[in-house]
């Protein structure tokens, strides 16, 4: 008679938590080893970047970014990057959150398909709305400003604003703000004094959140600007002609920001989710 080999309970889990590891360490792989590369050639000289095999240490060598810093163009395209992001966190906040308080409080017909519509905007490639938005640009006379383009990046970061912002109105108890009421608050009073406190932190994740999607968004940017470029199409405008170094400094810049947001505000993000889930 010959055994029957057969897995215990224990193997098995010991082989899912292995695979389980190795899908961590490959995807975190995935995402550190380019941003390491790109670090090291940030820091580096121009001679190095250029050089091959690429060191695996940086040289601690600003060359890099101080030829990014005087290159041409750079400092105005990264201003215009910091005004239009900016404006875009700004409004995108003042009109979603309202937006999200309404369709947490109040119900009225088409709430749901409201919320779809909403999503459902963010289904339409830019690319197919670049033409007719260019030509409405021109008409109205906010083609090549900042103003414009921060317009087009709220469009693209209100869908976020209003859910997130919804799911963190949901999640805190309407009778909050009943006995505020009862207290001698109005809608407004309690809203500022109750919930705002409570949802800050998810209104400030969201508003950075809003911040990022705009200083990474290019494809607008470099259709409807020419003279007021952002720093992300300025670099896709020099990218044929401009030198390694120089890219790999405009790579870092770009994202420094949104690793400066996922550091700063995680702790506020995994909040807004543990609220949106009660």
């Amino acid at each position: 008679m010959t055994a029957v080999a057969t897995d215990t309970p224990a193997d098995t889990q010991k082989s899912g938590r292995k695979l389980y590891v190795a899908s961590v360490v490959l995807l975190c792989a995935w995402v550190i080893v380019p941003l390491y590369f790109l670090l090291i050639n940030t820091l580096s000289s121009p001679e190095t970047v250029n050089s091959f095999p690429k060191p695996f240490l940086p040289e601690f060598n600003f060359g890099s970014l101080a030829f990014f810093a005087n290159f041409a163009g750079i400092l105005t395209a990264l201003k215009n990057s910091i005004l239009v992001a900016g404006m875009t966190m700004i409004m995108s906040i003042l009109i979603g959150a309202p937006a999200g308080y309404a369709l947490s409080r109040f119900e009225f017909p088409g709430k749901g398909l409201f919320r779809m519509l909403i999503l459902l905007t963010r289904a339409f490639p830019l690319p197919l709305l670049a033409l007719p938005l260019a030509v409405m640009f021109i008409r109205v006379g906010l083609d090549d400003t900042v103003f414009g383009l921060a317009l087009v990046h709220t469009t693209l970061a209100i869908p976020f604003a209003v859910l997130i912002t919804f799911s963190l109105f949901s999640g805190i108890p309407l009778e909050l703000e009943e006995a505020a009421w009862t207290l001698g608050c109005n809608r407004v009073t309690a809203f500022t004094k109750v919930v705002l406190p409570l949802i800050l932190p998810g209104i400030t994740a969201s508003a950075i959140f809003a911040f990022v999607i705009s200083w990474n968004e290019v494809f607008a940017a470099a259709v409807l600007t020419i003279e007021n470029r952002t720093l992300t199409a300025f670099l896709l405008q020099n990218l044929d002609t401009s030198p390694m170094h120089l890219k790999f400094a405009g790579g870092f810049i770009l994202v420094v920001p949104a690793l400066i947001f996922i550091f700063a505000v995680r702790k506020y993000l995994f909040a807004m989710w543990g609220i949106a889930n009660r």
